[in-house]
């Protein structure tokens, strides 16, 4: 982990770097190092995949914050601080485990306060949702892929399939409450006797006693652990949408269903493309010769490049249309288009040979070429 460059150092940036100005600078370097740019060149793919790491943990508050606090360590998940909870219990839960405890105690105890029946701690529960993140490429996210994102959640432990008893040993219904899980309990009050209903203290509101707890998981019959869950990215989503996965969150209580994994998408900015809605803007660039004489353009897509000729007399600013060249509907109904911004470049150094062109051209059209700043154009109008 120590030869990993700082990656606030890797985009250029100071700490307290906003979410605008990571994005901005991820789009220059990534536009420096792309591999279309640099077929072939190894130095800088490998700089373009260090962009890419870099902002992938920068434009994620949860990871950025963590990288804030730990460093490397902070979001890497072979590296002990990087379970992702901080503090308590020594920073790995009980022997190295983390539980949620929220869940397990309110699966012990049930919900509600106060007197009458509670509900029964046995019922089955449904797990709670988890959220993820999942950054893709600008291509990716265009065409659809499938990826894999890194989960932690609650699983059912494997070594006592749940029961939270150790191998080879069973659940005891409790002798104090007869398995319900609550007790009644009788005081006397000046207005008369008052009977409320308590978890048990001998099981803890479980309703079942277990003597010999499953090493692993320590009897709550679930454990917390980090797994990959692969994901579908349909053609077309945006930047900042999620998607719900059914069944991949927290897994349930005494046999009831799992909770949703929830997908952030974070779309990483493109060198040369700008998405707008279902269409795609480029801006390419011509020579002055080429906007008034016209030319053949060789156009990137995201379907690879194509052929364009542009009229003679282009306009900078002219824009035209590339069309079912965009981003696909999200629904699976057709695509959008590409729009091509034609800006005209304006040499900045020309040899002699060139400038008597330029001078025999402005003549021509009755010009003449100015020496200090222009008005009405490049060239200042011939006095008459």
């Amino acid at each position: 982990m120590a030869d990993k460059r700082d990656y606030y150092e890797v985009l250029g940036l100071q700490k307290n770097a906003t979410e605008d100005e990571i994005k901005k600078a991820y789009r220059k370097m990534a536009k420096q190092y792309h591999p279309d740019l640099h077929p072939g060149d190894a130095q800088a793919e490998a700089k373009f995949k260090e962009c890419n790491e870099a902002y992938e943990v920068l434009s994620d508050p949860d990871k950025k914050s963590r990288y804030d606090r730990f460093g490397h360590a902070g979001v890497d998940p072979n590296y002990g601080a990087g379970g992702g909870f901080g503090g308590g219990f020594g920073g790995g839960g009980f022997g190295g485990m983390d539980f949620d405890l929220g869940d397990i105690f309110s699966s012990f105890f049930g919900g509600g306060f106060g007197g009458g029946q509670r509900a029964n701690p046995n019922a089955p529960q449904r797990g709670s949702d988890v959220q993820a993140t999942l950054s893709v490429s600008f291509e990716e996210a265009a065409k659809g892929c499938r990826k894999t994102v890194d989960v932690e959640r609650i699983e059912v432990c494997d070594s006592c399939s749940g029961s939270g008893a150790a191998p080879g040993t069973t659940a005891q219904t409790c002798s104090e409450c007869n398995g319900r899980g609550q007790i009644n309990v009788t005081q006397r009050t000046m207005l008369g006797n008052m009977t409320t209903v308590k978890n048990c203290p001998k099981c803890g509101g479980k309703g079942v006693f277990i003597s010999t707890p499953c090493s692993r998981c320590r009897g709550a019959g679930r454990y917390r652990r980090r797994t990959k869950v692969e994901v579908e990215v349909p053609a077309g989503i945006s930047d900042r949408q999620a998607l719900n996965i059914r069944g991949e969150g927290n897994k349930g209580v005494n046999g009831g269903p799992a909770g949703d994994l929830r997908v952030g998408i974070d779309v990483r900015p493109h060198p040369v493309f700008e998405r707008e809605g279902y269409n795609v803007w480029l801006d390419v660039t011509v020579s002055f010769a080429q906007a008034a004489l016209g030319a053949e353009l060789t156009v990137p897509t995201l379907d690879g490049n194509v052929k364009y000729s542009i009229p003679a007399g282009t306009q900078p600013g002219d824009v035209f249309k590339l069309k079912d060249r965009g981003i696909p509907n999200l629904n699976g109904r057709g695509r959008g288009d590409q729009l091509v911004r034609v800006m005209v470049e304006v040499p900045k150094k020309l040899n002699e040979r060139q400038k008597e062109l330029l001078r025999a051209y402005a003549e021509a059209c009755g010009e003449t070429p100015s020496a200090g700043e222009s008005k009405g154009g490049f060239f200042g109008k011939k006095k008459k």
